[in-house]
């Protein structure tokens, strides 16, 4: 059987892999603070200096595209929108840290201080910040976590801690599947204590809706594409088997 059907069929799995990224950020477009996932497609060949007419693909997402987006102001004494390029630090699941841009912030009724997905945000010492009860709560524009007891109307606000605000700036960023950021290995990003929030506002989601249908349209043409493509390797493999035969 001819080669083609092998780099057509490539670069069909690559056509769908980009299909589920776009799709993926269809799904976040009204996500507050989630960063675009960034597909690309290379060779999957080893180059050896002749020409490679017919190439195997592979698809992967390369990244996360950190362009900043609007900051709507919302009136939440919670939501916070990260200013600069800084981060929040979020527990994972599994032990370790995420990162995310989303700031949309809720008190558990466990007591833990954490994000419209229900992981919990992290401390400066790299804790889950935990709140009293009854106490109410805000966010100060360095991150400072304070708490006011609404039996002392007159008493200052208690600092509980400050999330935990670190910088990407130098360091290598993997995206996962759950759309979240993190350090290839496990690994930590420094924190940034000039970083600062705007107490009462969200960042919207940075995937523009209509370029992103645009993309998702042509990545199913390119799948159509592709599909052809093997049924004419499979045209042109039949002629060839009938030719061959009748020698």
């Amino acid at each position: 059987m001819d080669r083609l059907i092998y780099t057509a069929l490539t670069g069909m799995n690559a056509a769908m892999d980009r299909q589920r990224a776009t799709a993926n950020n269809l799904a976040n477009a009204s996500t507050p603070g989630f960063r675009r996932e960034v597909f690309a497609v290379t060779s999957a060949t080893l180059q050896d200096g002749s020409i490679e007419a017919r190439a195997l693909a592979r698809g992967v997402v390369r990244g996360a595209d950190m362009t900043r987006a609007q900051v709507n102001p919302t009136g939440q004494p919670l939501d916070i929108a990260v200013q600069g390029e800084a981060l929040i630090a979020y527990q994972a699941p599994g032990g370790g840290e995420f990162y995310s841009r989303r700031g949309d912030l809720r008190v558990a009724p466990t007591g833990l201080l954490e994000n419209g997905e229900g992981l919990p945000v992290l401390g400066e010492g790299g804790a889950p910040i935990t709140v009293p009860g009854g106490f109410r709560i805000t966010v100060a524009s360095d991150g400072t976590v304070l708490a006011e007891d609404p039996a002392a109307p007159g008493a200052e606000a208690q600092a509980l801690d400050r999330i935990k605000l670190v910088s990407p700036q130098g360091s290598q960023l993997l995206k996962g599947i759950d759309s979240f950021l993190q350090v290839p290995g496990g690994g930590a990003l420094p924190d940034d204590p000039t970083a600062r929030v705007t107490p009462g506002a969200l960042e919207a989601s940075n995937v523009q809706t209509a370029a992103t249908l645009v993309e998702m349209i042509d990545a199913q043409r390119a799948f159509e594409q592709r599909t052809k493509i093997i049924q004419t390797a499979g045209q042109l493999d039949e002629a060839g088997s009938r030719l061959l035969s009748m020698s």
